[in-house]
């Protein structure tokens, strides 16, 4: 599966420079004719205007208009970071999947929200994870906050997905943290991970960090950026994983019978 991530400059509460963004990098990527495109969290608006709600995508036909003519149009996989979408009262922060034929594959909305940063009072929170099928491979997708929480990405990887998609709008100050999680949550689940984080100065107080990766299930990094506009490809050989789960088969030695999970 190759694979491409387009670490985007984003401008807040601007769609149509966002817009002119996504599709002039995604014609220079398709020139190495990737499956799979990997936006990041809040393309469309940035993270994030408000109030939120004046900028969201009215039931999300905006941008799944978009995203289904450009796959189509380059006859190529899109997981589509995420948006800011409203329907009727609420406002979720989603990530739409399209296939080469531009056709929704799977939608899957934010399900932890970052509480310093507010988004508790702006968003409505997802109640379900979602697994998809990209060319006859099972990936799935958790949007930026989601990977600090190791039970959502260990429950998409006890469905057996391969590949784990992360778009971002992960601060410049905390890129530690990213980088740090990021891999973890590869070795540990024994995944491909492709997370995509946007780039530049959305304002004084929030400045987006890049350093977008690609990386295998041992944690080696096939692709890598900076925190300037970025488009990075790698090939995902995703038969490795058997060989890796046979080496180090953390998954059957587990111990769930002892693991307390429930509410503190």
């Amino acid at each position: 599966m190759k694979t491409a991530i387009l670490q985007m400059p984003i401008q807040l509460g601007d769609f149509r420079a966002n817009l002119d963004t996504l599709q002039h990098m995604l014609a220079s990527a398709m020139e190495q004719r990737p499956d799979v495109v990997l936006l990041p969290e809040l393309w469309d608006v940035g993270y994030y205007p408000h109030p939120i709600s004046e900028h969201a995508d009215p039931n999300g036909e905006r941008i799944c208009k978009v995203l289904a003519e450009l796959a189509a149009k380059y006859q190529v996989n899109i997981v589509g970071g995420s948006a800011a979408i409203r329907i009727n009262d609420n406002v979720f922060n989603t990530c739409y999947v399209f296939n080469r034929s531009g056709q929704l594959a799977a939608s899957y909305d934010k399900t932890h929200l970052f509480a310093p940063g507010g988004e508790k009072f702006d968003f409505t929170p997802g109640d379900r994870l979602v697994t998809y099928t990209l060319d006859g491979i099972k990936c799935a997708t958790l949007i930026c906050y989601d990977i600090r929480f190791p039970e959502a990405a260990r429950s998409l990887a006890l469905q057996d997905i391969a590949v784990l998609f992360v778009p971002a709008a992960w601060p410049a100050s905390r890129i530690m943290h990213w980088n740090t999680l990021l891999r973890a949550r590869a070795i540990e689940n024994e995944i491909f991970l492709v997370a995509a984080n946007g780039t530049g100065e959305l304002d004084d107080a929030m400045h987006l960090g890049g350093h977008s990766q690609i990386i295998d299930p041992w944690g080696e990094i096939l692709a890598t950026s900076e925190d300037e506009e970025a488009t990075l490809q790698a090939n995902l050989k995703i038969a490795i994983r058997s060989q890796i789960r046979d080496s180090i088969d953390v998954f059957t030695d587990r111990r769930p019978e002892i693991y307390q999970l429930g509410k503190k």
